[in-house]
């Protein structure tokens, strides 16, 4: 018969925890905002759309997590590449384009022409995002376990 019980949750990270966090999305957020910039004017055909479009991913990964700082990384990832696929498609319709022409920084936002070679992109810059975050929690968890065994014990 199978278990009702739940498997223990791991333990929240503190506030403070949270709060460095955020700060450090919030400067990768700026770091993806001008690698993409790079990309989109640094990068012609192919290789500017490929990277735009894992950029783009990255970069609402990293909105999402700062968002819900708490959530699983698979989880942060999914939905990224969902919104993201869900604004490639809205790239179907005409609004985009029309809303890209009354204010040009929208065109980064939404884009404006709809590419089926964005949506692998965006799987990958999800991914990326997705390890490289999983990666950097595990070695912070690594560092505050060695440095809290090598603490003297209090008396």
């Amino acid at each position: 018969m199978p278990s009702l019980h739940r498997a223990p949750s791991p333990p929240r990270p503190s506030p403070r925890r949270v709060a460095v966090r955020r700060v450090a999305l919030a400067a990768s957020v700026a770091a993806t905002v001008a690698a993409g910039l790079w990309a989109r004017t640094g990068l012609a055909g192919t290789a500017g759309d490929a990277a735009g479009g894992v950029l783009y991913a990255v970069l609402i990964y990293l909105v999402l997590a700062f968002a819900a700082p708490r959530a699983r990384c698979t989880t942060v990832a999914v939905a990224a590449v969902v919104l993201c696929a869900g604004i490639e498609l809205f790239q179907l319709t005409p609004w985009p384009a029309q809303w890209g022409g009354q204010w040009p920084p929208l065109r980064l936002v939404f884009g404006t022409t709809f590419n089926p070679w964005d949506l692998p992109a965006y799987g990958a810059g999800a991914a990326t995002a997705c390890l490289v975050d999983a990666l950097v929690k595990n070695l912070l968890q690594k560092r505050r376990a060695t440095a809290g065994s090598s603490r003297p014990a209090v008396r």
